[in-house]
């Protein structure tokens, strides 16, 4: 079973970055595709980015493509989202999470029910 920890995120000015981490604790971390999503107050959680097991696929939610880059390291068992042009909408719980239940080949989901583990979630603030 895999654990999840997230670091990173935090408060910053609109038009700056951030970069999240979440690092798994299992020794399978590679065998899956890993995912991003982000949950803002009273709104429903939102696919953010995902990236195939090689991390030579990477995929995006239209609000994100352009700004955003999801990568991974599995040598170092770690999941990343570097994010940059940062906007006030983009204020939300962000979580990544790893979808055990994947099709081959590859087509990521974008529902976060289809994704098994979860890290803790962190808090990203982009103030205007």
């Amino acid at each position: 079973q895999e654990q999840l920890v997230q670091s990173g995120g935090g408060l910053v000015q609109a038009g700056g970055s951030l970069r999240l981490s979440c690092a798994a604790s299992g020794r399978t971390f590679s065998r899956y595709p890993m995912g991003w999503f982000r949950q803002a107050p009273g709104k429903e959680r939102e696919f953010v980015a995902a990236i195939s097991r090689s991390g030579g696929g990477t995929y995006y939610g239209d609000s994100v493509k352009g700004r955003f880059t999801i990568s991974r390291d599995n040598a170092g068992n770690t999941v990343y989202l570097q994010m940059n042009s940062l906007m006030p909408e983009d204020t939300a719980v962000y979580y990544c999470a790893v979808d055990q239940h994947y099709s081959v080949p590859y087509v990521p989901s974008r529902k976060s029910t289809d994704y098994d583990y979860w890290g803790q979630g962190t808090q990203v603030t982009v103030s205007s």
